[in-house]
């Protein structure tokens, strides 16, 4: 088998695990959240300017959260295009 066909694979694994990972980790912090929620919905005692905070506090985490996911999705199109390129120069050099 091909080496660079090997690290395709692995690759491949490795996004496949981080996006599964990502996903799980985007369920509970949505569930985090929406109980938040209702903390602070049942929190009459919070002024406005608490649930304010919180609110922000969500915003950023899911702003970051989605950031970051955007950051290793380019990552991994990186990496891919880099063994496309190799896999590509390999033929090329090979005829």
């Amino acid at each position: 088998m091909d080496n660079t066909q090997v690290l395709k694979q692995m690759l491949d694994f490795q996004k496949t695990t981080f996006d599964n990972a990502f996903s799980a980790m985007v369920m509970m912090q949505g569930q985090a959240e929406q109980m938040a929620g209702n903390l602070v919905d049942q929190a009459t005692w919070l002024p406005e300017e608490g649930r304010k905070v919180v609110a922000d506090w969500v915003a950023a985490y899911k702003k970051g959260r989605d950031e970051y996911k955007g950051y290793v999705d380019e990552s991994f199109q990186k990496v891919e295009a880099f063994f496309a390129d190799a896999k590509s120069a390999k033929a090329a050099k090979s005829k």
